[in-house]
């Protein structure tokens, strides 16, 4: 199977520029906002746009990581139990407005996952999502509130998001 670069380095870059402005817009500046990055990819996409949004407001918005290997439906676990693991932020997220923020939406069985450990653990403002690829074929009535690239995908097709960090480049392919 041939693969396919849907955003390289350049195009990711300004992809996740403008994801930064829109959250800025939606939130109408940085007040109360936090950015939560699922793990793995997210946490790096979301280090990405907070260092955007310093660019863009002068000002450093928290952002943290949010397991959620243990709320997954997908796997036979015991009742999910808030961890130590689970967040890594330094700022309570009570009354904060959350952008959950992910590499590739699919089925949206992450993001439930990732209500369910957020709600577990307090009660924000707001929660928004934003993810660097939306490629549909949802299960769960999900949507983004920031989408850095819609990709129609067929079932079969892996949409891959490579980041510097952990792969050594920053790019969106579909294999």
């Amino acid at each position: 199977m041939s693969e396919r670069i849907v955003l390289d380095e350049a195009a990711m870059k300004r992809t996740l520029m403008r994801m930064a402005h829109e959250i800025l817009e939606y939130n109408r500046g940085t007040k109360d906002l936090v950015l939560l990055g699922v793990k793995t990819r997210g946490e790096f996409l979301a280090k990405s746009i907070q260092s955007k949004i310093q660019q863009i407001e002068n000002t450093t918005v928290p952002t943290g990581t949010i397991d959620i290997t243990q709320f997954r439906d997908d796997l036979e676990l015991p009742t999910p139990k808030i961890s130590e693991k689970s967040f890594v932020i330094d700022v309570d997220i009570t009354d904060k407005v959350v952008i959950i923020i992910d590499d590739v939406l699919y089925t949206g069985r992450t993001v439930r996952a990732s209500l369910d450990a957020i709600l577990l653990h307090s009660r924000p403002q707001k929660i928004g999502l934003a993810a660097l690829v939306d490629r549909g074929h949802r299960e769960l009535p999900i949507r983004a509130d920031f989408v850095g690239k819609n990709i129609p995908t067929a079932r079969d097709e892996a949409v891959s998001v490579y980041v510097k960090e952990t792969d050594g480049r920053n790019a969106v392919i579909i294999e």
